[in-house]
């Protein structure tokens, strides 16, 4: 079963965007272009209000994500939790479409006799050992995140750690909102080492709006320009090709 490359888009922030583009219509354009959008909402003593946490399940909804509320201290398990579930939660969606095909009627994995889904299932978690991985981390710096930063790295760290123990590639960046001249900026372009990040946490500074729709849209142009760059090198390798035989 051949499922490419799994692209995800990690949010995490604490509370509400308030400038820009709508950011749930920003991810509902990155589900259209095969990235889901998983949030998670970082919490501090009950801060989040019901407003913030409404959007963070919103974004999530439309980006065909996972979603989670945490206190920070929570904040590594939840980083890797999240990630695992999307991915399974991708995997799932594939092999549901194969199923489809396959048996018609719009047979899905919880359609199947018990013997028969723990076989997929079984299918569904080795592909989530070995499926090659994209995570754009997306981390708000806005005012308030300035205490939660230190917990956002060493999740980050962590997160790393337990997924290059897959046997599968993985390659991750990272942007903040807003950036310093920017609503978003990129400080880590793709690279299997996401534990490369550690010494930029420290030179972070917090401050400012929070532009959640446009880092979005920002995170959505990277990847198309990351696609478009394969397509081009492609297309320049089969042009080689034909001019040497």
């Amino acid at each position: 079963m051949k499922t490419g490359t799994l692209k995800q888009i990690l949010l995490i922030t604490d509370g509400c965007s308030n400038v820009g583009e709508d950011p749930i219509a920003m991810s509902a354009l990155a589900k259209e272009q095969g990235v889901s959008v998983n949030v998670i909402g970082v919490m501090e003593n009950d801060v989040i209000d019901e407003k913030g946490m409404q959007e963070i399940e919103s974004i999530a909804l439309s980006g065909g994500g996972v979603s989670q509320v945490v206190y920070a201290r929570q904040l590594s398990h939840t980083v890797q939790m999240v990630t695992r579930q999307a991915m399974t939660q991708t995997l799932q969606g594939v092999v549901n479409r194969e199923l489809t095909q396959i048996l018609g009627n719009k047979q899905t994995i919880e359609d199947l006799p018990p013997e028969q889904r723990g076989e997929v299932m079984e299918v569904v978690d080795e592909l989530g050992e070995t499926v090659e991985m994209e995570v754009l981390i997306l981390v708000d710096t806005s005012a308030s995140m300035k205490h939660k930063l230190p917990t956002v790295k060493e999740a980050l760290f962590d997160l790393s750690l337990s997924l290059n123990a897959r046997t599968g590639k993985n390659k991750f960046s990272l942007f903040v909102f807003p950036g310093k001249k920017n609503d978003v900026e990129k400080l880590l372009d793709w690279t299997p080492k996401l534990e490369s990040l550690t010494s930029m946490f420290a030179k972070l500074s917090t401050g400012g709006i929070t532009p959640t729709g446009p880092a979005l849209r920002e995170a959505i142009t990277y990847f198309e320009k990351k696609r478009s760059l394969r397509n081009l090198i492609s297309r320049n390798d089969d042009e080689y090709y034909e001019e040497s035989i």
